[in-house]
């Protein structure tokens, strides 16, 4: 008999969860309500932020901290060009261009050696990715930035949770957008939220999720009457829900469960996976405590008999729902289109040929574990 389906990443929603959806569904507010400043409060006070936005998902977020950080056309951003497409399509949305910086072909998260290569007099702004949720080198990273007058904005939508030199991800940057998505450390169905210092940049993104619009008396240029309101921005609605933002709530007294589970997976699949010949377990950067959003080998080929594709297919006919994170952003052919080409990051490049995610997520049981180290080591003796 074959095993059920293990997804790469999966939601764990209880009656907790559930009761607290409910509960605002019965309430006076379903969108914008009492529920968004909750969430807010308790995502702030977990990170070590001042401030946090919710938002409507993580891509909003990133758009958002673009707005903030004021990219605009001619500005540059770098980034990895290892992550989902949506960190560099912000800074598009904004009229800016994505730089890619190569990445450390260790920890796989963006180098901050080709970050110095990559700045010009039109670079406005950093977005490291806090890949598979292991932190980037945050000191070298803010040490450029410092020198060079730039934004430093994090995209931390698989980082939640992780740590750099007992610093929350979060806390760190101007800026850090999460993500909420069901495969990530809590979910809000869709959603994001970003986190920041600055009180400037806080009301700047404020207003930026609800059409630019301002209430504030304190903010109004033309009147103060009751009923008055500006739009001051080109803003959009990025507006979070109430039955979003309490499923949230609730979600976050479990993260510290969530990601205690993730690394017990994490630390089993090292234990079983160093010993394979031709497969190479993942690496953290010293000082820093990954979240573990995914688990990513990296296959020697030179040393297996088969290909990537072939293990890969191998292990989705066992039901293992392993993925691939990611194919190079400017691989795509949007960005083939911008005038980007194949060799701009011959590390990021050698690793996309090379990876396979395995399935990590809190509900997984020692018997799914089991099975795909079994299966995995199986297929590649083949």
């Amino acid at each position: 008999m074959s095993h059920k389906f293990i997804p790469y990443g999966r939601q764990y929603i209880d009656e907790e969860d559930i009761n607290a959806v409910i509960d605002v569904l019965k309430s006076d507010f379903l969108t914008t309500g009492p529920k968004i400043r909750e969430f807010e409060d308790v995502l702030a006070n977990y990170v070590g932020a001042k401030y946090a936005v919710a938002i409507s998902n993580g891509t909003a977020a990133l758009h958002a901290a673009c707005f903030a950080a004021d990219i605009k056309e001619g500005d540059e951003v770098i980034t990895s060009p290892i992550t989902f497409a949506a960190s560099a399509n912000a800074v598009l949305y904004c009229g800016g261009k994505p730089i890619f910086a190569d990445i450390n072909p260790k920890t796989y998260n963006i180098d901050p050696e080709d970050i110095k290569r990559k700045i010009t007099d039109k670079t406005k702004a950093i977005i490291p990715v806090h890949y598979t949720g292991q932190p980037c080198d945050m000191d070298k990273i803010l040490q450029i930035a410092d020198e060079n007058g730039l934004i430093v904005i994090e995209d931390g939508a698989h980082a939640l949770g992780g740590e750099y030199k007992d610093k929350k991800i979060g806390s760190i940057g101007d800026m850090t957008t999460f993500s909420f998505h069901p495969v990530k450390h809590i979910t809000t169905g869709e959603g994001g939220a970003i986190t920041t210092n600055n009180k400037e940049l806080y009301e700047r993104l404020i207003m930026f999720r609800t059409h630019g619009i301002t209430r504030d008396s304190d903010k109004l240029i033309n009147d103060d009457t009751p009923w008055y309101y500006e739009q001051h921005y080109l803003g959009f609605n990025y507006r979070m829900t109430d039955i979003q933002a309490t499923l949230g709530i609730s979600q976050m007294k479990k993260v510290n469960a969530f990601l205690k589970k993730r690394r017990e997976i994490a630390e089993i699949y090292n234990e079983e996976l160093r010993s394979i010949d031709g497969v190479v377990i993942p690496h953290q950067l010293e000082n820093t405590n990954s979240a573990w959003h995914l688990y990513v080998i990296k296959l020697e080929l030179e040393k297996i008999k088969i290909g990537r594709r072939k293990i890969f297919e191998e292990l989705r006919k066992r039901n293992i729902g392993v993925n691939v994170h990611y194919i190079p952003v400017y691989y795509h052919p949007y960005y083939q289109d911008l005038g980007y080409s194949k060799g701009l990051c011959p590390n990021a490049e050698k690793l996309y040929e090379a990876i396979i995610t395995l399935p990590l997520y809190p509900m997984m049981t020692k018997d799914d574990i089991k099975y795909i180290v079994n299966s995995l080591k199986e297929i590649v003796d083949i």
